[in-house]
């Protein structure tokens, strides 16, 4: 089976890699603006969705499109940074506190239409931070471009007391979700 990939997230792809999945990327344009009054996990099975209607509808051939979206939810639903101290209020918020990280998942088969759509969602505890830790972390650069202003395969490891729930998922790609999903709605194992 052909899988295509509706995200140029490095981080989902080198997940996908790790597991010796053979997949295309092609990232979707859809608008990601969060909705911040809706219910998190809808928001992030709708952005999801829209990514893999999106990348669907481009595709002719017989494929198995997956798209994920993640999102952090503390007092709100907090999306990617848009600058520095975008990031630095996102970090404020998630000090000495637990938070949810959901992430939206979608599948989509290209050649029968039938599309599986559904979330997993792990909480994440943040020791308290410093001011100086949360602009030094700002500084290397990498909460930019992440949900929540952080990345826990990355420098804010040395943030995260302890997580319940799939780690993958935190990340960006529930893997556990992703094959209990291919298993029962496509009956495809990515053991194979």
């Amino acid at each position: 089976m052909r899988f295509v990939l509706a995200s140029n997230s490095p981080r989902r792809r080198e997940l996908l890699n790790n597991l010796g999945v053979s997949f295309t990327i092609s990232a979707s344009s859809i608008d990601e603006a969060l909705d911040g009054t809706a219910i998190p996990h809808e928001e992030a099975k709708r952005l999801a969705f829209e990514k893999a209607r999106d990348i669907a509808s481009r595709i002719d051939e017989k494929a198995i499109v997956i798209a994920a979206d993640t999102i952090v939810v503390s007092d709100r639903i907090l999306g990617k940074p848009t600058d520095e101290t975008d990031a630095y209020q996102m970090l404020k918020i998630l000090s000495g506190r637990a938070h949810k990280v959901i992430t939206g998942i979608t599948l989509i088969d290209t050649s029968t239409g039938k599309t599986v759509v559904d979330f997993s969602e792990t909480t994440v505890f943040f020791k308290t931070l410093s001011d100086d830790e949360i602009w030094d972390y700002i500084a290397s650069g990498e909460p930019m471009d992440k949900a929540g202003a952080y990345g826990i395969q990355g420098k804010a490891a040395l943030f995260v007391e302890k997580i319940e729930g799939d780690y993958y998922n935190v990340v960006g790609m529930p893997l556990f979700r992703l094959q209990e999903l291919l298993n029962k709605h496509f009956n495809i194992s990515l053991l194979k």
